[in-house]
């Protein structure tokens, strides 16, 4: 499968099956397609040269031109660099096979929130619940699950979660206390992470964080106006005076590593590019702004007519972005990070993001559920700390959920980035974990092509970039 398309002047030719990416002149990339199809019949060498060239009598390139440029593109193919086959989807049998172990947890330790955010979907911390925080008894017996069911993997991930995690600081400390006492005599060692809000956060809570998290996630959305508006406190109280210098502090102290600053963009700010620049004129280098994923009746929901100016958004950003970096001033944007030195992942194909399987999330009480997204939902959930997994019909259908059984993946050139995307929306949006949400995959497509490009940018840039 071959992707090809054009964006702030390169012609970019992505390999979808391989991961290649080729950025090239206007006669090779008009010949790409031509090539494809001759190919696929099995005609190559020479053969191929004259089919192509024949083609071509209307183009306004020179017949040197195009045995050049085809030339070339059978290189590639005889590299193995274009044209490729997909050769993994056979191993999905084995793949469902597999012994399933756990290797990170999503710890609900506060089902209760200092903010009534507008999208949140955990309801101001309640996940459609009673408000609740989880106990260090509960949490120890999660730890002792995670580590149970790690089969030989040695590095674990706990994340402190909410609600507002800080809400219940005191059995965050404990847990983590707990989790450094049985790393050695396990063989383990976990990496904890937080996300907060920061309304409670304060420099003893920073100095244990900076210790022991591994990374501390800062939920802000940007602009003043754009954050005040969405992210309040329950009596209407914007939060980004509070918020933003101990925000400042935490990614100072942690000498702009291993933190990020989080927000959402709603149909109230589809100019987010101008959020994610004033972030990053705040200071920060971590950012990750993020479509919100709402009801089609909430006010602030992303519409189908909006997509044309995201689109438009993403590009400005991409393009900001390489200025930034070639100003010396570079900013990490989470969804333009994307890794084109190995190819896509074959086991991120076969088992997307891990919820359900490798990653579970627990709500205060000890009940286990496929993700966060899910908590609530009691067709989801799957067990609980005392019993452990009690549900695995659940487990076994998650452990199937992979772009190989998505229709609308199957010609996408997106499915090994994205890996199929997120099951929650898939189910919120259409019933099923096996589908797609559509408006997120056309932004998802999008975010991929800037990433790309960015890539290819900076490459030309520091002249490190071959053909």
């Amino acid at each position: 499968m071959i992707h090809q398309y054009k964006n702030n002047g390169y012609n970019i030719v992505l390999d979808v099956n391989s991961g290649s990416v080729h950025i090239v002149d206007d006669c090779v990339y008009d010949m790409v397609p031509l090539l494809e199809a001759i190919v696929k019949t099995g005609i190559t060498g020479d053969t191929a040269i004259e089919a192509v060239c024949m083609a071509c009598e209307n183009m306004p390139y020179s017949s040197e031109e195009i045995k050049e440029a085809v030339t070339e593109l059978l290189e590639l193919y005889e590299a193995g660099q274009l044209y490729t086959e997909d050769i993994y989807e056979n191993y999905i049998i084995d793949f469902k096979k597999r012994e399933t172990v756990v290797k990170a947890l999503c710890l609900h330790i506060a089902h209760d929130c200092n903010l009534a955010c507008r999208y949140c979907f955990a309801e101001e911390g309640e996940y459609h619940g009673r408000r609740a925080l989880m106990s260090f008894e509960v949490g120890k017996k999660a730890l002792d699950f995670l580590v149970a069911n790690s089969g030989n993997r040695v590095n674990l991930e706990v994340d402190f979660f909410g609600g507002e995690p800080l809400m219940n600081w005191d059995v965050v400390k404990q847990l983590v206390e707990y989790g450094r006492s049985i790393e050695e005599a396990n063989n383990k060692k976990f990496r904890f992470t937080l996300t907060t809000n920061g309304v409670l956060l304060n420099d003893d809570i920073l100095e244990f964080a900076n210790k022991e998290m591994a990374n501390v996630v800062c939920s802000i959305d940007g602009r003043k106006e754009i954050n005040d508006k969405m992210r309040p406190f329950r009596g209407g109280q914007g939060s980004y005076d509070l918020i933003v210098p101990k925000f400042v502090k935490v990614a100072e102290s942690r000498d702009q590593m291993n933190y990020y600053v989080r927000g959402t963009f709603t149909h109230n700010n589809l100019d987010f590019s101008e959020d994610v620049k004033h972030l990053a004129d705040l200071g920060f280098r971590q950012i990750s702004v993020e479509p919100v994923v709402a009801k089609p009746t909430d006010d602030y929901a992303l519409r189908e007519e909006d997509i044309p100016k995201i689109l438009e958004e993403y590009d400005k950003l991409a393009l900001d972005l390489i200025n930034r970096r070639k100003n010396g001033k570079g900013v990490n944007f989470f969804h333009f990070m994307i890794d084109l030195t190995g190819g896509p992942c074959v086991a991120k194909r076969l088992s997307g993001c891990g919820s359900g399987t490798e990653y579970l999330a627990v709500t205060p009480w000890g009940d286990f559920y496929p993700c966060h997204q899910f908590v609530g939902n009691e067709k989801f959930l799957m067990g609980n700390v005392d019993e452990g997994i009690t549900n695995t019909d659940i487990r076994d259908e998650f452990k199937t959920c992979n772009v190989y059984a998505k229709e609308k993946c199957k010609k996408c050139f997106a499915k090994f980035y994205c890996s199929g995307g997120c099951a929650a929306n898939s189910y919120n949006f259409h019933g099923n974990i096996n589908d797609a949400y559509d408006l997120g995959c056309e932004l998802q497509r999008k975010r991929i092509e800037c990433a790309i490009m960015i890539k290819a940018a900076l490459a030309e840039e520091e002249e490190g970039f071959t053909e």
